[in-house]
């Protein structure tokens, strides 16, 4: 019997998990620990949410994000 895509990519990757020994799970710790750090702790310090701490309604926020992706027509 022929298997999906889906089925085949999900048994490559369970399988892969399920036999992975000690060292690969510490592995994927450290993984998931930098992307909770690149995602999350660098986002609330480097990367402010601009649109709301400089204007006060949505209507404000669209017109200013629209002034600045659409080019004048001249």
């Amino acid at each position: 019997m022929k298997k999906g895509l889906f089925s085949r990519v999900w048994s490559l990757y369970y399988d892969g998990f399920r036999n992975m020994g000690k060292w690969g799970r510490q592995v994927w710790l450290i993984i998931f620990i930098k992307l909770f750090i690149m995602f999350f702790v660098l986002k609330l310090f480097f990367f402010p949410n601009f649109l709301k701490t400089n204007f006060e309604t949505d209507e404000e926020r669209g017109n200013h994000v629209l002034e600045n992706l659409v080019e004048p027509i001249k």
